[in-house]
């Protein structure tokens, strides 16, 4: 085996090196890398979680029921807000949440990997590491989120024993295609066998578009329900209710392969209330820096809208908004429904600092279209948001009960976790 690494540094330079955004579609790479490291058929159960919005969240909960049923767990999750680390999670029996995995030990499998298969893109290459942690450690299931559409996802290379499908809705239209259709075909092409596959409800098209997939290949289709509107959910809002619904569909298949019990309510409750995820929702308290915060990833014209429902519902009107979203995502629609639902509450709209950002002067123009003009540009540069913080700080109206939203972009969430990186494994505060 080479030595291509000696330290996580790096495997962060050669990560850096390709390109976090770069793709190149087909999984012939991921399946000889996955047949060298006789990975193709995991020592373990694996769940794939795909669709829209809602992925992260679904197999947060799913990990969570999974460790309250006493597993040893593995949790694949993309994209991070600070670190590589983020995005493969490790826990057993008696921990409350998966944790990061040491980028210490990511060395020697790293080299295992890059030997077996020097030219994965970025998103490969941490799959197949994922994976190989995964055995080391004696996991015994793994949830695997897909990163992007199914069909060529890399996700979609490794055996599948389950699949779940969070709400499907557009999005990366320029890659997927450009109508629901396209979009649900792709994602329902990772249907690859005959197992077990769970849905939420999805718009009429999808469903059909998921439904004969599953027939196609004689694998069960199971319509999962949102839990009940008294469920205690460790992630907030309405929406929680159908993700928190499908993962506990999917626990309910998977029990009987891992030998634990499906109906084993209290730990069931238990492990749907641990459920955590950054940037669901979260609330952030004030400091001397920023003001008391609500962090969501919303970032498409569906997740809005039902970011927008989850604060109707608690009856929560913000005192303000930091907004900012990538230029290939739908998001003028998006920006205009948080602008309406702000009334005449200020958004501060500043210009994400990667190659993709849509520009502030752009959003604000385009959110100010609709009156009050309340959008305020900043200027570009890495002092964006801090001066869109220390703005709203100022608000006289920006209280615990009125904290100042931030969303648009995942992307955004991370500027401010590099910053206050405490957050990121700071559960909900109730």
């Amino acid at each position: 085996m080479s030595n291509t690494f000696s330290t996580p540094a790096d495997i962060q330079r050669h990560l850096d090196s390709l390109g976090l955004f770069h793709m190149d579609m087909g999984l012939g790479r991921m399946r000889r890398a996955l047949a060298a490291l006789d990975l193709t058929r995991p020592p373990f159960v694996v769940a794939q979680v795909l669709g829209t919005n809602g992925k992260g969240s679904t197999s947060s909960f799913l990990a969570s029921l999974a460790l309250a049923h006493g597993c040893r767990v593995g949790l694949y999750t993309s994209p991070h807000f600070v670190s590589p680390t983020e995005r493969i999670r490790i826990g057993g029996p008696n921990d409350a949440a998966c944790a990061p995995w040491p980028a210490d030990d990511w060395v020697e499998p790293a080299n295992q990997v890059m030997t077996a298969a020097p030219d994965l893109t970025y998103f490969e290459f941490l799959t197949v590491l994922a994976l190989l942690g995964f055995a080391r450690k004696g996991v015994e299931l793994a949830v695997l989120e897909a990163g992007l559409g199914g069909k060529h996802d890399a996700t979609t290379a490794v055996a599948a024993d389950l699949m779940c499908y969070a709400p499907i809705a557009l999005d990366h239209k320029d890659i997927l295609g450009p109508t629901l259709a396209d979009i649900a075909s792709d994602k329902a092409a990772a249907i690859r066998s005959a197992a077990p596959v769970c849905s939420v409800a999805q718009f009429p098209e999808a469903a059909k578009i998921l439904e004969r997939a599953a027939r196609s290949h004689n694998a069960p289709f199971i319509r999962a329900c949102p839990v009940a509107a008294d469920t205690r959910l460790g992630l907030s809002g309405p929406h929680q209710r159908a993700n928190a619904g499908l993962a506990l569909t999917a626990w309910r298949e998977l029990a009987p392969m891992l030998g634990k019990n499906a109906d084993d309510t209290p730990a069931q409750a238990q492990g749907l209330a641990q459920a955590f995820m950054p940037g669901r929702l979260q609330r952030v308290p004030g400091t001397d820096q920023y003001p008391p915060l609500l962090l969501d990833g919303a970032h498409n014209p569906h997740g809005m809208a039902a970011l927008i429902k989850a604060l109707r519902a608690e009856g929560l009107q913000p005192a303000g908004a930091v907004f900012s979203c990538l230029a290939d995502k739908d998001w003028l629609p998006a920006a205009q429904m948080l602008k309406h639902y702000l009334g005449e509450a200020p958004m501060f709209v500043v210009t994400l600092g990667n190659h993709r950002a849509a520009a502030a002067q752009d959003i604000a123009a385009a959110c100010n279209a609709l009156p009050p003009a309340t959008a305020q540009a900043l200027p570009d540069g890495p002092q964006g948001l801090a001066k869109a913080l220390e703005l709203a700080r100022t608000l006289p109206a920006a209280t615990e009960a009125r904290p100042v939203l931030m969303t648009g972009s995942l992307y955004l969430l991370s500027e401010f976790f590099t910053q206050h990186p405490q957050w990121l494994l700071q559960t909900q505060l109730q």
